[in-house]
C-alpha cells in the first residue's frame, strides 16, 4: 500500500486560510448580508481581509460549489439568487430539520438562555420598527441559530447552515415589501413560551409555524418578481 507523504506546512496555512474566508462568507451570507446577485471581487476580499487571494478564490469555488454563489469566468463572481420553486424545496426541508434541532436543544437550554433569547426577539422588534433592517435580520438569525446550536448535533447544524447560506441572501427581501405578518402573536413568543414550559411539542410546532407564516408574503414577493423576469424576457 503506498504511503502519501502529510501536507506541507504551506499547504496546511492555505487550507487554513481558505476555511477562513469560507467560514467568514457562510457567516455573510446566513445573515443576509449578501444579497442576490450581489457581486464579489477577489481582489477587495483579498484585500479586506488581509490574506493573498489564492484562499479567497478557494473559498469562493467552495461556495459556488454548494449552490450559494455563481461564477462566469471573466465576467463576474455573484451571489446566487434562488428560484421560487427552489426557496419551497429548502423552506420544506427546512420545516423538518429546525424543528427537530429547536427540540434536541430543549434539555440544553437554561434560563439565562431563555433570556438571551427574548432580548434578540426584543432587538428584532425594535429594528422592524425603526426600518433597521440589517439589524432585524441579524437578530432573526441569532435567534434562530442561538437554539440550534445548542442542540448537540453539528451534522445537523451543518445540514441547516448548507441550507441557509443559499436562502439567506433572499431573505433581504424580506424588507420593506415583504415584512412578516402572523394570524395571532409573533411565533417567537410562542417559541419563547415552549422553551419556559419545556414542552418539545409546542416548540416544535410554534418553529414549524414560524417557517409557514413568517414566509408567506415573501414567497408571493418571490413569485411576483419571477412572473414580472419572465414577462420581461429577463431571468430574475
Amino acid at each position: 500500500m503506498l504511503e502519501h507523504a502529510p501536507p506541507s506546512p504551506e499547504a496546511q496555512d492555505a487550507e487554513s486560510l481558505s476555511q477562513v474566508v469560507y467560514n467568514r462568507l457562510c457567516d455573510r451570507l446566513m445573515r443576509a448580508e449578501l444579497r442576490p446577485h450581489q457581486r464579489l471581487k477577489v481582489r477587495e476580499l483579498s484585500r479586506e481581509m488581509g490574506m493573498s487571494e489564492t484562499p479567497v478564490r478557494e473559498a469562493l469555488f467552495q461556495l459556488a460549489h454548494q449552490g450559494a454563489l455563481e461564477i462566469k469566468p471573466r465576467y463576474y463572481i455573484r451571489v446566487r439568487r434562488i428560484s421560487v420553486s427552489e426557496y419551497e424545496d429548502i423552506r420544506d426541508i427546512r420545516m423538518q430539520l429546525e424543528p427537530l434541532a429547536a427540540e434536541r436543544a430543549l434539555p440544553f437550554i437554561n434560563d439565562d438562555d431563555i433570556c438571551e433569547m427574548e432580548r434578540l426577539h426584543a432587538q428584532l422588534l425594535a429594528a422592524e420598527a425603526s426600518g433597521n433592517w440589517p439589524g432585524a435580520l441579524k437578530a432573526n438569525f441569532d435567534f434562530h441559530f442561538g437554539l440550534y446550536y445548542r442542540s448537540e448535533m453539528p451534522s445537523l447544524v451543518e445540514m441547516l447552515e448548507r441550507l441557509w447560506i443559499r436562502v439567506g441572501p433572499i431573505l433581504s427581501e424580506l424588507y420593506p415589501e415583504a415584512a412578516p405578518t402572523y394570524g395571532g402573536r409573533h411565533q417567537h413568543e410562542a417559541v419563547l413560551d415552549a422553551l419556559r414550559s419545556r414542552s418539545a411539542y409546542a416548540l416544535r410546532e410554534a418553529i414549524r409555524m414560524d417557517l409557514v407564516e413568517g414566509g408567506q408574503k415573501l414567497r408571493r414577493h418571490l413569485k411576483a418578481v419571477e412572473v414580472d423576469a419572465e414577462n420581461q424576457g429577463a431571468k430574475p
